[in-house]
């Protein structure tokens, strides 16, 4: 539901652009969808301007596409880009977790096994939406103990791509309970601070997350030509 809330301030587009990204990543603004300016304009109660301006900004981001004499539209992943994006995120994941392992302090491992455990308290339940948001506090939260700012700068911009796809490979049967079963393996890398077994864990976790995703794509198309 678009917020009601008028926007005001001397960076009127930034907040725009906030608000948008986040009715990307919240699914929305749907993959492919076209975005009507129009309408938002009048729903926040702003003029074409700063919105067109944020826009722009989503556009640099890779997040949206400005289609001439079109509009603009929200960008969709294809199958190529998942190919390629998980194995990279995949290894810059595993970085972090490496560097993480090795600084964590005892404060930190307690906040990760907080996070964990609620995790554990969304598999259990089969939550998948809130399993997908835990899951994703707690990846930034690895991110952020690597306190590496070029790495958190190259896992950063990347991890706005792998939300577009909103974890939807947890739709898969069995995955959550799959998923859950590698964040124990790797939250108890994490408490006997053996950052090499961290690594392995996250790069494993991540490629695990792709390959879930393709069987999921497969189950689809199979199931496409009997809908209706």
């Amino acid at each position: 539901m678009v917020d009601p809330i008028p926007l005001r301030g001397t960076s009127l587009h930034d907040g725009v652009a906030a608000r948008l990204r986040a009715m990307v990543f919240d699914n929305q603004l749907v993959p492919g969808q076209w975005i009507d300016e129009k309408a938002l304009a009048v729903q926040w109660q702003v003029s074409r301007t700063p919105l067109r301006e944020a826009l722009k900004v989503l556009a640099a981001e890779g997040l949206v596409e400005l289609v001439p004499h079109r509009g603009c539209r929200v960008i969709a992943l294809t199958e190529d880009d998942a190919d390629a994006l998980f194995p990279v995120m995949a290894l810059l994941e595993g970085r972090c977790a490496f560097e993480a392992a090795k600084k964590a302090g005892d404060a930190d491992l307690h906040t990760l096994r907080r996070l964990h455990d609620e995790l554990e308290r969304h598999a259990a339940a089969h939550d998948i939406e809130a399993y997908y948001r835990a899951n994703h506090v707690f990846h930034a939260q690895v991110q952020s103990l690597a306190s590496n700012r070029w790495l958190d700068r190259a896992t950063g911009d990347l991890r706005r791509f792998m939300r577009l796809m909103r974890g939807r490979q947890l739709a898969l049967p069995g995955r959550i309970e799959a998923s859950i079963n590698e964040h124990r393996v790797l939250i108890d890398a994490f408490e006997q601070r053996d950052a090499a077994r961290a690594e392995r864990a996250m790069h494993d976790h991540l490629m695990a997350q792709l390959v879930a995703l393709k069987k999921l794509r497969g189950t689809e198309a199979k199931a496409a030509p009997h809908a209706g």
